[in-house]
């Protein structure tokens, strides 16, 4: 039987900080742009709070933002990325102050409901992946220089964000907090691992709100600590949002402790990728949203601090993919689901499913009425049994799969 832990106190995560860059924008860099965000934000009627309307996508977070009152578009909040920046297909209002380049619009306002931001650049780029790896467009990134800049509370449970001025927030839970450093952008916390056939660990994770998935560990720290699939149970596993798709391991820890929360038998995936260049081979890797979700988080980075309040969510056994296909979404609305990749010896594998099927309909429900978020969520319903509308080769077939615990 799983151990219960209390969860009456709330413990604030101390924060050292470390900086990996993803692929660098045009012109301007992120850095460079994010240190020239820095006036303060302004908030409606003189006030010092707001309530933004978040939309959840699986665990991801979008907040509605037009720039300088211009059309409504769904940001993803992002704490590991360096800068805010826009998708270039948001940017067709022409009185917008973009530079020669069009990699950034100067001199801007991000409006959020409740709240301004100010920006004296804002960086333009696009995320070509993003749509294919998780089922709508993308559209921008609210990343380091809108974090700096308020208190974000994030009640995943409640599916809810406020924001607040920094300046005249105050913390009223009954956590003692320990004092962090900021060096670069992106937030790291120190957590304890446990893993089977392994000593404990101690090591520091990337937090990381873009993440959809629990806990992910580098190759790098892997191998500098001789962790081998040989000591305990893994599976063989594929998911388009991390590694690009390439092939990574899942397994269980033995718990994973963030101060005094301790979590039993999550979920993490091992990659097999080397790291990039320049990356912090100190850092053991990301603690994701799908981690996250157990905890109402406020990232309050003005005062160098994470604070975390365990929800409902805090003790629920996590479970992950029952089908062993890998899907992207693909077409006109993103609702050709393909698959990339079927893992041998799962349900998907066992109904002769093949990479390159479309599927075209679960359940009698075209694939014009499902999201690649919800066919995710079905096939991680254990015992569940599914009819598939398959096509292959402009030939459509039926196959059932039965869900199963892989992992």
């Amino acid at each position: 039987m799983r151990r219960q832990y209390a969860i009456l106190l709330t413990f604030i995560c101390t924060l050292a900080l470390s900086f990996s860059l993803e692929p660098a924008l045009r012109g301007q860099s992120p850095e460079a742009a994010a240190q020239e965000n820095t006036a303060p934000a302004r908030f409606a009627y003189s006030g010092s709070a707001a309530q933004a309307p978040a939309t959840f996508i699986s665990n991801l977070l979008f907040l509605p933002v037009r720039i300088d009152l211009g059309k409504p578009s769904l940001f993803e909040l992002d704490s590991s990325a360096a800068a805010t920046s826009v998708d270039p297909s948001r940017v067709t209002d022409p009185a917008l102050p973009i530079d020669a380049s069009k990699s950034n619009i100067q001199n801007c306002i991000l409006n959020l409901p409740g709240v301004e931001l100010p920006m004296s650049s804002l960086a333009v780029a696009a995320r070509k992946d993003f749509g294919a790896q998780m089922g709508v467009p993308y559209q921008g990134t609210l990343g380091a220089d809108f974090f700096a800049r308020l208190v974000v509370v994030v009640d995943y449970s409640r599916q809810t964000i406020q924001l607040y001025d920094p300046a005249t927030y105050t913390y009223s839970g009954a956590a003692k907090g320990f004092q962090g450093t900021f060096a670069g952008t992106i937030p790291i916390v120190k957590a304890k691992v446990s893993i089977p056939g392994q000593k404990t660990l101690e090591a520091d994770f990337v937090v990381n709100t873009a993440l959809d998935f629990p806990i992910v560990f580098s190759r790098t720290f892997t191998d500098d600590h001789h962790i081998s699939s040989a000591h305990f149970k893994t599976i063989s596993a594929s998911y388009p949002s991390i590694d690009g798709g390439a092939k990574i391991l899942l397994g269980r820890l033995k718990t994973i402790q963030l101060g005094g929360y301790t979590i039993e038998d999550p979920v993490a995936a091992f990659s097999q990728s080397n790291l990039p260049s320049g990356q912090n081979k100190n850092i053991a890797g990301t603690i994701g949203a799908g981690f996250l979700k157990r905890f109402l988080v406020i990232f309050d980075f003005p005062h160098q601090r994470i604070i975390l309040e365990p929800n409902l969510q805090f003790n629920k056994f996590a479970e992950e993919d029952m089908s062993g296909l890998s899907i992207i979404a693909k077409g006109p609305g993103l609702r050709t689901f393909e698959i990339v990749r079927v893992q041998p010896g799962t349900p998907g594998a066992a109904g002769g499913i093949h990479e390159g099927d479309v599927i075209a309909g679960i359940d009698e429900e075209p694939a014009a009425d499902i999201t690649l978020t919800s066919i995710r969520e079905l096939f991680r319903q254990v015992g569940h049994k599914y009819k598939l509308l398959i096509e292959r080769n402009g030939k459509t077939q039926e196959v059932v799969i039965q869900m199963k615990r892989l992992i």
